[in-house]
């Protein structure tokens, strides 16, 4: 079974790289995002806290987890079910941690012989192109990372995979320009071996 992590910073196109891929691939498609964003917003206005603020101390402290949580049960039930899983969000904290993928697997009796866990770093090299994406996409959660780009960009996230795989199983992936059928390819291959 495939678990494929799709992992990278706002507005590089994990979704868009990600969907693009599940037409070759059968697998759960599980964006965080999804997952997250109904309860977590409504744990925001709960508070009376702007239910679209992702960089508040409250949502960092008391909110952050959830999503990540509630998308990795989801991801373990679809592999226990036999099922590959495409896994989309940032997962910073999570892949800076080396033995977290391991825990989250043997938790549910798995391992790396039965899963073949794959880390795909989306990444845009031109932060004109990132902030033009996040312009077009028109997410409300985004508004303060436009509002602060400056901010936002200084604090830029670096991704490196901590965990216990083969450096075979790290792409890094230039998504600032337009998918050819050779970059396209290249995810497939990359995905299967």
């Amino acid at each position: 079974m495939k678990l494929v992590f799709f992992v990278g910073t706002a507005g590089t196109g994990k979704s868009y790289v990600s969907q693009m891929l599940s037409q070759e691939f059968s697998w759960a498609y599980l964006d965080m995002d999804t997952i997250g964003t109904p309860f977590v917003n409504k744990m925001l206005t709960m508070n009376g806290l702007d239910p679209d603020d992702r960089d508040s101390k409250f949502y960092k402290e008391h909110l952050r987890d959830l999503p990540y949580r509630a998308t990795m049960d989801v991801a373990l039930d679809n592999l226990l079910a036999h099922q590959n899983v495409a896994l989309i969000g940032p997962f910073t904290r999570e892949l800076a941690n080396p033995e977290w993928i391991e825990k989250e697997l043997k938790a549910k009796g798995l391992s790396f012989e039965e899963v073949d866990v794959k880390v795909i770093i989306v990444e845009v090299n031109n932060p004109n192109v990132e902030k033009e994406r996040i312009q077009e996409r028109g997410f409300e959660r985004d508004q303060w990372k436009l509002n602060h780009w400056q901010e936002y960009k200084s604090e830029k996230k670096e991704y490196h995979v901590t965990w216990n795989i083969p450096e075979t199983s790290v792409l890094r992936f230039d998504n600032s320009d337009e998918m050819t059928e050779e970059k396209r390819q290249t995810l497939i291959d990359f995905i299967k071996e």
